[in-house]
């Protein structure tokens, strides 16, 4: 399978101007839902992500009890405190009921195992208003993927995660492993990027790699990072295969920038600040 590469031509054809006369809003309403008793920085990492890809208006909904720290970590989030630990179907009626329109949506960074009741509602009720989805984490489990089947939506596993979806783990092999992914693709009808060494992207019909990974991106946190930035390409107008990829680009070349200045001593946090610099360059204004 001859796969093309995510390069800097296809980014700058994919990211859209701005007009001069934009309003807030306009470039994108993001919503991330996640976060549970130990895992408490996913979530705000995905946001941030979001953020500083160019959405306009990021909603955290996160438990109560990690509101403080949430609030404390940027004065940008918007947090809505959700009533319990886990996400129930009475947290998922509160998010659903508060929410304002919103573009794009992740769900999962931080959930941890739990009952699947309340992640199922919030998936279907979105999906039926025409949020664009993006499934990480612990949001990636079959009952719920099957529920995006055939809808705009981009799943994000790794490894791990792919098998726990499919039953089949993929291998190493660049073109064995592009072929399992476009299968799984085609069969959901889904986008998916599996994160590795080298980002594998597919619909089902186009399948695609980035090669700027570095294996300083192995450290936590870097795929609530992804998911952040994909949602935002989703909010901005994007199709989910190329939010995917330019997710899969901006993550490998701010790895690259960060292992340049720190090896392999990076946190994602250093990731979240480097998106600027790797974006700007793309940046167009029009009107």
């Amino acid at each position: 399978m001859e796969l093309p590469a995510v390069d800097e031509a296809y980014v700058a054809h994919h990211i859209r101007p701005r007009r001069l006369w934009a309003r807030k809003g306009e470039h994108g309403r993001v919503l991330v839902v996640g976060g549970s008793r130990i895992f408490h920085g996913a979530p705000i990492l995905a946001a941030l992500a979001a953020y500083r890809t160019g959405a306009d208006l990021v909603y955290l909904a996160i438990p109560r009890l990690h509101e403080a720290a949430a609030r404390a970590t940027s004065p940008s989030l918007i947090v809505y405190p959700l009533p319990d630990v886990k996400l129930t179907p009475g947290a998922a009626k509160r998010v659903l009921k508060w929410l304002p329109a919103i573009h794009a949506a992740v769900l999962g960074p931080g959930l941890g195992e739990q009952p699947l009741e309340g992640l199922m509602l919030l998936v279907k009720e979105l999906s039926s208003r025409g949020v664009k989805l993006v499934l990480d984490g612990d949001a990636l489990r079959r009952e719920v993927v099957e529920l995006v089947r055939g809808r705009t939506a981009v799943l994000t596993p790794h490894a791990g995660e792919f098998m726990r979806i499919s039953g089949r783990s993929p291998p190493e092999d660049l073109e064995e492993r592009a072929a399992m992914v476009q299968e799984l693709a085609a069969e959901l009808a889904v986008t998916i990027l599996l994160k590795g060494a080298i980002d594998v992207i597919s619909d089902g019909r186009v399948t695609m790699a980035d090669h700027h990974g570095t294996p300083a991106l192995t450290v936590g946190g870097v795929g609530d990072v992804t998911a952040g930035i994909c949602a935002a390409f989703l909010a901005s107008g994007l199709e989910p295969l190329p939010a995917a990829a330019l997710a899969a680009y901006t993550v490998g070349r701010c790895g690259q920038a960060c292992f340049e200045r720190l090896g392999f001593h990076l946190l994602p946090t250093d990731l979240i600040e480097e998106i600027p610099r790797q974006l700007k360059g793309f940046d167009r204004l029009e009107g």
